[in-house]
């Protein structure tokens, strides 16, 4: 019985574009806005099983990731992806006068620290309804 407890459900797609861009540190407004559409329809998008294939990949290089990367996501892959993909939108001209440009710097080990964070207070949580339910 305790097996099904702690079984994860896979992902849906939706849910991987958010995560990918909590990852990233970008928020729904910025997403949206690079979409043309509205925070909402971002918050409906990420709830979503599947997403067309065209705004997958708008999403996707907005995120500075493949849409293959979305749909295979796995948190230590999209890590590495994410520090070591190369994307115009974390780069910020130095000096107009010079060539130099400086990568902004990203740790995505606090935002996956984050996310097992809030993992672990929701098992807590379920753990506490389960013994409630047996007294």
């Amino acid at each position: 019985m305790e097996d099904h407890l702690f079984t994860k459900k896979p992902l849906s797609l939706g849910q991987k574009v958010e995560r990918i861009r909590m990852f990233r540190g970008i928020k729904q407004e910025y997403l949206a806005s690079k979409l043309g559409i509205s925070q909402s329809q971002v918050s409906k998008i990420e709830q979503q099983d599947e997403i067309e294939e065209n705004l997958l990949k708008q999403i996707a290089e907005i995120l500075g990731v493949t849409p293959e990367a979305i749909k295979n996501f796995d948190e230590e892959r999209i890590t590495y992806n994410i520090n070591n993909y190369y994307d115009i939108h974390d780069i910020e001209i130095k000096d107009n006068a010079s060539s130099n440009f400086v990568a902004q710097q990203f740790n995505p080990i606090e935002k996956i620290t984050e996310l097992y964070e809030r993992l672990l207070n929701s098992e807590r949580e379920k753990m506490e309804m389960i013994k409630g339910k047996t007294n």
